[in-house]
């Protein structure tokens, strides 16, 4: 089985692994990388969110395989101190509660953010529907995207 080489958050990595191993597998067993989380396994509830060349993708049903000269972007490569205006929104509106969604809803949220600096409530709805959260937390969500949309627009 050949290395394959992958980008992941600006860093590259070598890994031993079957092309048909979700990616999601390869970051959390293979590279220790925990904060993309598994959630329901069939790509449905969101929790393992990450970007592959810019888009958000379910990497529990991703195939590393695909990921061969693309760029992979997980929650730690958003920002690791934590200043991103979307982590600061996401803090400020007090969003988590038990936190397990939480990095694919900031992945999908920055999904968003980065096509459209500043999202209707629709689009935001629309963005984020496949992102689900058991503790109903999605009022506090979008107003942090709101919030994050705000930060960002003073930023540029």
């Amino acid at each position: 089985m050949p290395m394959i080489q992958l980008n992941i958050n600006d860093k590259n990595y070598e890994v031993d692994a079957p092309e048909d191993m979700p990616i999601l597998w390869v970051l959390r067993d293979l590279l220790n990388k925990k904060g993309t989380k598994f959630g329901c396994g069939k790509g449905l509830c969101g929790s393992c969110t990450v970007h592959l060349n810019g888009e958000p993708i379910r990497s529990c049903v991703t195939p590393v395989g695909i990921a061969k000269n693309s760029k992979i972007k997980t929650i730690e490569g958003v920002d690791e101190t934590g200043a991103h205006p979307i982590q600061i929104a996401w803090k400020e509106n007090n969003v988590p509660q038990c936190g397990y969604c939480q990095s694919g809803q900031i992945m999908s949220a920055l999904s968003l953010l980065e096509s459209n600096p500043k999202p209707s409530d629709d689009d935001i709805t629309n963005a984020m529907q496949g992102n689900i959260c058991r503790c109903g937390t999605y009022p506090r969500i979008k107003q942090a995207i709101k919030d994050a949309s705000k930060a960002m627009e003073s930023k540029s």
